[in-house]
């Protein structure tokens, strides 16, 4: 038997139906006791794990306090509701540049605290 080339098997596969093709496979996996689809998984569960990777270290969000803005008063406001922060620690947090009034929430969370704060006048970063 004379031996075929890579693009010589492709061009016969490229006749074949599905059906046949997908019986061709499965003797092939028979013949060889191996299985066509394991590559496959493998492949898609190796490429699903940095992605993966990336989602976890998305899901907590710092909610950043960079300034207080005009309206200091209602910015610490805003902080106290925010938090469980008497009205000292939450004039001495909006005091602090770059404070982190919120660790490790939700994407949600952070949003809406940010809207608040923003609302209230503040300048605040999501990180």
């Amino acid at each position: 038997m004379a031996k075929l080339t890579q693009d010589e098997l492709l061009a016969q596969f490229e006749e074949l139906t599905l059906i046949e093709l997908a019986a061709f496979v499965k003797a092939f996996e028979e013949k060889f006791d191996v299985t066509a689809a394991a590559p496959v998984a493998v492949a898609a569960a190796g490429a699903a794990g940095p992605a993966a990777e990336a989602v976890e270290e998305q899901d907590e969000f710092d909610v950043i306090l960079d300034a207080a803005g005009d309206k200091k008063i209602q910015v610490i406001k805003e902080v106290r509701t925010l938090t469980s922060l008497g009205l000292k620690e939450a004039k001495d947090l909006v005091d602090t540049a770059g404070a982190k009034v919120l660790e490790k929430v939700a994407k949600d969370v952070a949003e809406k605290a940010k809207a608040a704060l923003e609302g209230a006048g503040a300048k605040v970063t999501v990180k």
